[in-house]
């Protein structure tokens, strides 16, 4: 009886042990590790770029199918919008940005938990109505007589990047709108409210019914770095880290690679 005692308290010593690491809670590559694996739980509040709107939609459902406990909620908007909610105390998760320049201003805000990783790139077209109807052929096309355009403010992420594009190819133009988000400007397009709209690839991809995209060469100068990371205040840390690991598996990079994002 005693050798069985002793056999059965070695037994649930090795089981406990177990446990312990299966629920490992440290930091560095093992806790990314784990999560990838553990199933997580909760809500997992996500900031992100108007650009990752579809993309990161159908990231979600694959994630909360990976993880039936868990519920990702989205807030989608322009990058320099985001990051002030973030610096004002907004509750979120996870920051996914547009721009590197972006994503400065959360960290040196103390607000990111960790180093941000750029997990893709992604790189500006012109977007037409379909068919083309005007010929637009490049950036001097949009500096016509009449030519209506819509670009992006400069303090949002494509905006930058549009005004990057337009100084390396010497084009000077005077938008008739200036929007706070990718989306704003592309949909100018769609309303027929202007001729053409600085954007995204990934953004005409998404709305190829409506709109056609003309690319451009400048626009190889004008990349953007799109960096996530888990919010130093995040509510659900285990479920921020899961998702932003999430996010940099295969299943998820075939996602972005679909909707025109590049490797980073």
């Amino acid at each position: 009886m005693k050798i069985r005692a002793a056999a059965l308290a070695a037994l649930l010593l090795l089981t406990g042990c177990g446990g312990d690491d299966a629920t490992d809670t440290g930091t560095g590559a093992g806790t990314a590790t784990s999560a990838a694996v553990a199933s997580v739980s909760g809500t997992v509040t996500v900031f992100a770029a108007a650009s990752l709107t579809e993309s990161f939609t159908q990231i979600g459902k694959d994630f909360e199918a990976a993880n039936p406990e868990a519920t990702v909620k989205f807030n989608f908007a322009g990058s320099s919008q985001l990051a002030t909610q973030i610096n004002e105390g907004a509750p979120a998760d996870v920051f996914a940005a547009a721009s590197a320049a972006t994503m400065k201003t959360v960290t040196d805000a103390d607000g990111a938990d960790g180093t941000p990783v750029t997990f893709v790139k992604n790189q500006l077209v012109i977007a037409v109505p379909n068919g083309n109807p005007n010929g637009v052929k490049g950036l001097a096309d949009l500096t016509k007589p009449g030519a209506k355009v819509a670009l992006c403010a400069e303090q949002v992420p494509c905006g930058a990047a549009a005004k990057k594009a337009l100084d390396t190819a010497g084009v000077k133009l005077t938008p008739v709108t200036l929007e706070q988000d990718v989306k704003a400007a592309l949909s100018k397009v769609k309303l027929g409210e202007v001729d053409a709209a600085l954007v995204y690839r990934t953004d005409v991809n998404a709305a190829s019914s409506d709109v056609d995209g003309v690319e451009f060469p400048e626009s190889a100068g004008a990349i953007n770095d799109y960096p996530i990371a888990v919010l130093k205040e995040s509510p659900n840390k285990a479920g921020a880290q899961a998702f932003v690991t999430f996010v940099q598996s295969e299943k998820a990079k075939a996602v972005l690679t679909a909707a025109g994002f590049q490797a980073p």
